[in-house]
């Protein structure tokens, strides 16, 4: 098997399965479970020093036990792209374990006629999606043998390209067995980043960025796809994630139509900036993780209360420990039929 190298262990985070093990669940231990079981989530892909602590709070929303295939969408930072592209590659390395791509997945993603192929080089320089492959592991770890991921390099899409990719997605983003990671900083502020709006009335410089940022944070939480585009024309804010945003957005906005019924909520659990900036020389990054969730009351509250109980860690910081991985597994295969079923009869109800 084809595999991509884990290019930015060692530097942006440790190359230490060990030492990564014990960092990721020290981030995770000090996040609350508040907004689950997660559907999609939006995460930073910064160094860990940076960014590590914010991601936590989007990857404890995940509920492992019912997870089959992890959409991990990233922004291209360096090739050129005007659609989406699959990796040519076949698992993922990271310091913990490797990471399977969904090759029915990408097949069926190919038959669009939609997405191309990125090539290896450009895989392994992105770090957009590598900076989520060590999350994923951990909080997959106890289901390592029952999932596979799903990678897309997403471009500079024009708004009618993230309706179509909106739309290509949607079905999969309906699918209970999906988590979808959405990649993302928010505003890269200073000289540097060539970026420097500053609204003086709200105070110092870190003040208007946070502003800013949390206008931005708003707007995704109203689920408006419209409404985002319009807040980017107007403030031009640097969020290096704002297509896959809005990918996620418009598979949303698909899904919430009301022949399908569904109906989501989506919440920011923790926002950071890399520094305060007082002056026009400072510069700083924003990181931001959100969750999204499925109006899941058609599902008993049996079901669900076992998929919250089997979240990283349980509910209460509890949950089955590692010995306890084949019955994490029994639970995982009783759970996800019981909610396929009782969504099929739904579906059922809602057609007659």
């Amino acid at each position: 098997m084809s595999a991509r190298r884990a290019t930015h262990a060692g530097s942006w985070y440790t190359d230490s399965a060990t030492d990564l093990g014990r960092q990721l669940e020290g981030w995770l231990g000090q996040a609350d479970l508040s907004h689950g079981p997660a559907r999609a989530i939006i995460a930073p892909h910064a160094g860990y020093q940076y960014s590590g602590a914010v991601g936590a709070y989007a990857y404890r929303q995940v509920s492992p036990v019912v997870v089959k295939r992890v959409f991990i969408l990233g922004p291209s930072h360096h090739v050129r792209l005007s659609g989406c592209a699959l990796s040519s590659l076949t698992k993922y390395r990271t310091p913990l374990y490797d990471l399977i791509v969904d090759q029915q997945v990408y097949n069926d993603l190919y038959q669009t006629g939609h997405f191309e192929t990125m090539s290896v080089s450009a895989d392994e320089d992105e770090h957009s999606i590598e900076m989520h492959l060590p999350y994923v592991a951990k909080v997959m770890e106890d289901f390592r043998d029952h999932f596979t991921i799903v990678p897309i390099l997403v471009g500079s899409l024009t708004p009618e390209r993230e309706v179509l990719y909106g739309r290509l997605l949607a079905p999969y983003l309906a699918d209970p067995q999906s988590l979808f990671v959405i990649s993302s900083d928010f505003c890269h502020w200073g000289q540097r980043f060539r970026y420097t709006y500053y609204d003086r009335s709200v105070g110092e410089i870190w003040q208007s960025i946070q502003k800013l940022d949390k206008q931005g944070m708003n707007l995704i939480e109203t689920l408006n796809p419209s409404a985002f585009t319009e807040y980017l024309k107007k403030y031009g804010n640097t969020i290096c994630g704002r297509h896959p945003i809005a990918v996620l957005l418009n598979a949303v906005a698909t899904l919430q139509n009301p022949s399908n019924g569904h109906r989501m909520l989506l919440k920011f659990l923790q926002y950071a900036q890399s520094s305060r900036c007082y002056t026009s020389s400072d510069s700083s990054v924003s990181y931001a993780a959100a969750s999204l969730i499925f109006d899941c009351s058609h599902i008993s509250s049996s079901a669900w209360g076992m998929v919250g109980w089997l979240t990283w860690g349980g509910g209460g910081g509890g949950g089955v420990e590692s010995n306890g991985s084949v019955v994490k597994v029994m639970m995982w295969l009783l759970i996800t039929n019981q909610i396929q079923e009782e969504t099929d009869r739904q579906t059922d109800e809602e057609s007659r």
